[in-house]
């Protein structure tokens, strides 16, 4: 069973990969900045259209974010 610490790790990492800011990205998904710190330190996750849209913008599979590769 995928767990959402599994789901948030990769949130994590694609973030942090992207080398984009936290204010950046904010203002391209169009919430605050410390939303985006709650993604990073894991305390939220975000609503599937803003995660879809997040995906989008860091040119990442939500399959892959979803953990859909670990079947």
């Amino acid at each position: 069973m995928i767990s959402d610490a599994q789901i948030q790790q990769r949130i994590i990492e694609a973030i942090k990969q992207s080398g984009m800011t936290q204010t950046a990205l904010a203002n391209a998904l169009n919430v605050s900045q410390q939303t985006i710190s709650h993604y990073i330190k894991g305390n939220k996750m975000p609503a599937v259209d803003t995660l879809a849209n997040l995906c989008k913008i860091l040119d990442v599979d939500t399959n892959y974010i979803l953990c859909q590769d670990l079947k």
